[in-house]
C-alpha cells in the first residue's frame, strides 16, 4: 500500500487550496422517495480535522427504523490528505451495528470494535475511514487517474476498495447543476455497487447510489452546501 501513499503524494494540487470547514445535507432517496436527510459537518484547524455525520430518516422509514445514523472522525492532516486517528459509527435503537475504530500509525495497527470484541489489524498506509474517504477526494486530483485503490473501515472491518474513475458527467442537485467525475467500484453480480459523482469544483461528493446485491437502491444527493474557505 505503500504505492497509494506515493500515488496521492503526487495528485495533490497545490492550486487547489481545501476549505476550512464544510456543512453539506443529502437527501437520501429509495424508489424516488425522500426516507431520510444526512448533515454532515467537516472542520479544519492547523493539521487536525474533525468530521461529524448524522442521517435522520423521515417518513415510512421513521415508522419503521426511527434511530439516528451517528458517524465520527478525527484526524490529522498532511501532505498525503487527510488520516485518521479514531472513527465512530453508531446506529440507535441498534447498538449490535455500532463500530469503532483506533488508528495506530506509529505501529501501523488497527483496532476495530465491534459488539464488544476487539481485533487488531495491520494498518495499510492510505487506510481511510466510511466518513472521511468522502473528504479525501478533496485532496487528490481524480483527473490525473484512472482507478483508485485503498482500504476502509466501518469501524467492524476492514475492506479493500478499488473504482475506476470515468468520463465527467453534469448532474441536477439540489444546489443547481454539478459538474462530475464519475467513480464506479464495478461489482461483480451479487455484490454491492457503489458509484460517486464528485465535484470537479470543490471535490466533494454531489451523489452517491449505492446498490445492494439484490439490486436495491439508496441515492444521496446533494441538498445543501456550504463553504467556508
Amino acid at each position: 500500500m505503500k504505492i497509494f501513499a506515493l500515488l496521492i503524494a503526487c495528485l495533490v494540487s497545490t492550486a487547489y487550496a481545501e476549505p476550512e470547514s464544510v456543512q453539506a445535507s443529502y437527501d437520501v432517496m429509495i424508489a424516488g422517495m425522500k426516507v431520510g436527510q444526512m448533515d454532515e459537518t467537516y472542520k479544519r484547524q492547523g493539521n487536525h480535522y474533525s468530521l461529524s455525520s448524522t442521517t435522520a430518516p423521515q417518513g415510512i422509514l421513521a415508522a419503521l427504523k426511527p434511530g439516528k445514523i451517528i458517524s465520527k472522525s478525527q484526524g490529522t492532516v498532511g501532505k498525503n490528505g487527510l488520516q485518521p486517528d479514531v472513527f465512530d459509527h453508531v446506529r440507535e435503537n441498534d447498538p449490535n451495528k455500532n463500530g469503532h475504530a483506533d488508528f495506530d500509525w506509529h505501529s501501523m495497527k488497527i483496532t476495530l470494535t465491534h459488539q464488544g470484541q476487539k481485533t487488531e489489524l495491520p494498518l495499510p498506509e492510505g487506510t481511510q475511514d466510511r466518513l472521511s474517504a468522502m473528504y479525501q477526494f478533496m485532496f487528490i486530483d481524480l483527473g490525473k487517474i484512472s482507478s483508485l485503490d485503498f482500504a476502509m473501515t466501518d469501524g467492524s472491518k476492514l475492506d479493500s476498495y478499488h473504482y475506476a474513475i470515468g468520463p465527467h458527467q453534469k448532474l441536477d442537485t439540489g444546489v443547481g447543476p454539478c459538474e462530475s467525475i464519475y467513480l464506479d467500484n464495478q461489482a461483480k453480480a451479487g455484490e454491492s455497487r457503489t458509484e460517486v459523482w464528485v465535484s470537479t469544483k470543490n471535490r466533494l461528493p454531489c451523489k452517491m447510489v449505492i446498490t445492494d446485491g439484490h439490486g436495491e437502491q439508496v441515492t444521496q444527493i446533494l441538498s445543501s452546501l456550504r463553504i467556508a474557505p
